[in-house]
């Protein structure tokens, strides 16, 4: 059986939108091939840049750390629900989803952010769960919840995040759901059940990391 692979990842640059108030990655041509026989781009940047998973370690208190999850944490089935047009994800709106949830290792939240990377829109509030629709996701087996856009909670500025600003990555990162965040090409899946990975690199203590995030259809 042929597959068809769909990067849902933004390409890496020092022009990625950013959450509000964090440092954004920097680069620099250490060495090139003309100059040097070699080619060395060095990289500056937090963990949570671009396309990034965030492991429990991020918000909980010697919550686990991205080196210490098993690698099939990272692969398995997920199910694409798009909430285009709605302004919240509560739980009468999963409820309709819920024997595809129970099929699925990841759940992938189209909002439609991803049309605004790189804009102003982009940090505005998009459809987040509601605690209850989060605590809910937590009955499932899910490796992994993900969206194209900042944050499954309300965006709030970076000095002013406390535990009651980020409820939903309280419920879900303190269940060892870790969190996909800043996908695209979301627009290119079907509202069924496909193949998905999102390795992230092997950082020892990493509260999280970039990650190639690719589904696979079937052709």
């Amino acid at each position: 059986m042929n597959y068809k692979a769909i990067d849902l990842t933004h390409v890496l640059n020092e022009e990625v939108s950013v959450y509000p108030d964090t440092i954004g990655p920097k680069m620099e041509q250490l060495n090139t091939v003309l100059e040097h026989g070699y080619a060395e781009l060095q990289i500056n940047m937090v963990l949570h840049s671009g396309t990034h998973i965030d492991a429990p370690s991020h918000i909980i208190n010697n919550g686990r750390t991205i080196d210490r999850f098993p690698l099939n944490k990272f692969y398995g089935k997920a199910l694409r629900i798009s909430c285009l047009d709605i302004e919240e994800i509560d739980l009468a709106f999963l409820l309709t989803f819920e024997e595809q949830i129970r099929q699925v290792n990841f759940i992938l939240f189209y909002t439609g952010w991803q049309d605004k990377w790189q804009k102003d829109g982009y940090i505005e509030d998009c459809p987040v769960l509601t605690e209850e629709a989060a605590i809910w996701l937590t009955e499932f087996k899910l490796d992994g919840v993900g969206l194209d856009a900042f944050s499954v909670d309300k965006v709030v500025d970076a000095e002013m995040i406390t535990a009651l600003s980020l409820p939903n990555h309280h419920i879900l990162l303190g269940n060892e759901i870790p969190l996909i965040e800043n996908l695209t090409n979301m627009d290119k899946l079907p509202d069924d059940i496909f193949d998905f990975q999102c390795f992230p690199l092997k950082v020892e203590q990493g509260d999280g990391s970039p990650i190639r995030a690719v589904a696979f259809l079937k052709s």
